[in-house]
């Protein structure tokens, strides 16, 4: 498996697109004006007290007041509190809490009328950012993300990630956590952390407290609302979360991001700070990747896949829906139900890279091909979790129904990605599905032409400006298609066809 990082960055914001084997599975974007990304600390203002919701407004700075309910306070929170207190006097300089004296722990069925006034000040960190009309979602229990472990103040629990499934290598990661973490802080150790050794793990931890001594001491003398710390920048925590081994190539295009990326690099993984490049060619740097036109391929209703299967992507406002279509295929299985098994395989892979490039989140529901034996279901059930295992966003699936259907539920942390895929139609009012779509759609088609034998000569009739296009240089895309199908395509231009018409046609002799 090979990952690659592309970013784009012009004067407003960075595009960031990672590709595993050449193929596109997270797209990114960071404003330079964002001011509230999941991770973010602010000193933030209790507002309106909901006893009936048993939550509470608060205000970030953002339009709308951020939301924060009495499970998401934090078992510590009268603890919090009081630091903040000594805090912003500017007289408390011990901020490692080696002798801050803990208060007791809030009841779990509490009221927040208990906890929270209005006008209060409250430490708070963004789980959710803002969404449609919603403001951000908050917790008070707060994390401070570093690459293997995760720091928590006001906590003494440690606990691994659940995917380390080795029960040895679990109980290890405890045992050194707690030999060096400080008084009064948890720790969380994450999934890269498996195999490393002490050293590495105080390191990052040290890190991570050295952050949060920043931010205490900006603490004093600061007006609310105000952002106090702030998560890492795209591209860093896109590499912290996710770099490892796999990783061959980290190209941009400004020189600034490179030198500030192999900086991070030297921190969190030295030995791939060679692979940092910067673009120079005069093609844009998405358009020599070939993202321009995966993102073209990828964000529309309809998602096409190989052998002709395609997927049909709905949203409404409770859930998404998924359908999955055979479409007019040369059906090689042997039966029904091999084609039905092969066609949801296939679609379990790409709705994987879905939802994971979308970042559609909430729940999802998809209808795969009905299959009659529960060995079959299995396998694809079994197949599903295995390309959803990559998805480093909180999800459960179920397993099919008899129906075929499949119910998954995945975390819903940001805005969902949508993009255009439309462009405006040459020949009337209106839009038309992007002229690269359309030559993967004929590429889909001749294929299926050709494979019916009765086809000896292929004529294909088409518009003539998509004609010219697809006769275009020595090595046109006709000559491509003559090179893998070993047949010849007499491409035909009609001056009757609209822009995006064709039509295969095999003269008989």
């Amino acid at each position: 498996m090979k990952t690659e990082l592309i970013i784009r960055s012009n004067s407003s914001d960075i595009d960031f697109a990672l590709l595993r084997d050449g193929k596109l599975i997270e797209l990114n974007n960071e404003t330079t004006g964002n001011k509230f990304s999941v991770g973010d600390i602010f000193l933030a203002k209790i507002g309106k007290v909901l006893t009936g919701l048993n939550a509470s407004f608060v205000n970030v700075g953002y339009p709308k007041d951020g939301f924060l309910h009495y499970h998401d306070l934090g078992a510590q929170v009268n603890s919090l509190n009081a630091f903040i207190k000594k805090v912003s006097t500017g007289k408390y300089k011990e901020f490692t809490l080696k002798n801050f004296r803990f208060e007791e722990d809030i009841n779990k069925d509490g009221s927040i009328n208990d906890v929270l006034k209005t006008g209060q000040n409250l430490l708070v960190q963004i789980v959710k950012e803002p969404i449609s009309t919603k403001g951000p979602r908050l917790s008070s229990e707060l994390s401070i993300a570093g690459r293997f472990l995760v720091l928590v103040p006001f906590s003494n629990r440690v606990s691994v990630s659940q995917k380390i499934a080795d029960p040895k290598e679990k109980e290890r990661l405890k045992r050194l956590a707690k030999s060096i973490k400080p008084k009064g802080f948890g720790v969380i150790l994450r999934t890269v952390a498996e195999g490393k050794k002490v050293a590495e793990l105080d390191k990052d931890l040290q890190n991570s407290l050295d952050r949060w001594k920043r931010m205490c001491k900006s603490i004093a003398n600061t007006n609310t609302p105000t952002k106090i710390l702030s998560e890492l920048n795209r591209a860093s925590s896109i590499l912290r979360d996710v770099m490892n081994e796999t990783f061959t190539s980290i190209v941009t295009n400004d020189e600034t991001l490179k030198v500030e990326i192999k900086e991070y690099l030297q921190e969190i993984y030295p030995e791939k700070e060679k692979i940092v490049k910067l673009h120079r060619s005069e093609t844009p740097i998405f358009e020599k990747y070939g993202i321009e036109r995966q993102i073209k391929t990828s964000f529309g209703k309809t998602v096409s896949m190989s052998k002709g299967a395609y997927l049909v992507i709905e949203h409404t406002e409770a859930l998404h829906v998924i359908d999955v279509n055979s479409g007019n295929r040369s059906n090689k299985a042997g039966s029904q139900e091999d084609t039905a098994l092969e066609v949801n395989l296939i679609s379990a892979t790409e709705i994987a890279r879905q939802l994971q490039l979308r970042d559609m989140g909430g729940i999802i529901v998809v209808d795969f091909i009905d299959m009659h034996k529960a060995e079959n279901r299995n396998k694809l059930y079994q197949h599903l979790k295995e390309q959803m295992a990559l998805d480093r966003t909180k999800h459960k699936i179920l397993p099919p129904s008899k129906f075929g259907l499949v119910q998954i539920t995945r975390q819903r942390v940001r805005p969902e990605l949508s993009i255009k895929t439309t462009e405006a139609n040459p020949n009337k009012n209106g839009d038309v599905e992007a002229p690269i779509v359309l030559l993967d759609k004929i590429e889909a088609d001749l294929e299926k032409f050709i494979s019916n034998p009765k086809n000896k000569k292929i004529q294909l009739h088409l518009h003539p400006f998509i004609a010219a296009y697809l006769l275009k240089g020595v090595n046109s895309i006709r000559f491509k298609w003559y090179l893998k199908h070993k047949k010849w395509i007499t491409i035909i231009p009609r001056d009757a066809y609209t822009y995006l018409h064709y039509k295969f046609k095999s003269p008989r002799d």
